[in-house]
């Protein structure tokens, strides 16, 4: 059983079920779209937010998408991870056929993509020190924003350099930038990377 700091919110109670015996956290359901109109709810998710941060892992279809993007709405972004699971196809076994978009949600998981998503999220597990944690920890577009390799009008060049700096391909995508330094290189490795090509 692993720890996390924060906070994770889900769809629904089998979602809930199939997590908690993953992780040792508070799962808060969202009841599907019961959320948007559930004022003590929503007012609970800031508070935990604000206490121990908030992490969003909804299933990967159109309906998960919908409450994930409200609930970037309604919670500050510095307060918030997004957790993703995979596009996998098939149903849950407590169901007689599959979804309306033929995807397993978080309930059909594995517990190995489960904890991948959460750490690709950048969860809190309790039970590793920091040093281990920011190892393990993977690249995100989110730091691909902090960083100044998207989100900026100079962003392209910046792209460019890192490339140049490492000696990869000047043609790989952002998304595939990112899939190469989370395979070549560690997260703390990768601060030291980029603190050499930053703005003197």
């Amino acid at each position: 059983m692993m720890r996390i700091k924060e906070v994770i919110v889900v769809e629904g109670r089998y979602d809930k079920n199939t997590l908690s015996q993953l992780v040792d956290t508070l799962i808060i359901p969202t009841d599907g779209f019961g959320i948007f109109k559930d004022g003590e709810k929503k007012a609970l998710l800031r508070r935990l937010a604000g206490e121990k941060g908030l992490i969003v892992l909804t299933d990967s279809d159109g309906a998960g998408f919908v409450i994930r993007n409200h609930l970037k709405g309604v919670i500050p972004q510095s307060q918030l991870k997004q957790a993703y699971i995979p596009d996998i196809y098939g149903k849950e076994r407590r169901k007689a056929k599959p979804g309306k978009e033929g995807k397993l949600g978080v309930e059909g998981m594995p517990p190995a993509v489960l904890e991948a998503a959460l750490r690709r999220a950048g969860a809190t597990f309790l039970d590793e020190s920091p040093e281990e944690a920011q190892r393990r920890r993977t690249i995100t577009k989110a730091d691909f924003f902090r960083d100044g390799l998207t989100g900026r009008p100079d962003s392209a060049q910046r792209r460019d350099a890192l490339k140049r700096r490492l000696a990869l391909p000047q043609r790989l995508t952002t998304n595939g930038l990112l899939d190469v330094l989370n395979q070549l290189y560690d997260y703390p490795t990768y601060l030291e990377i980029i603190e050499t090509i930053k703005e003197p």
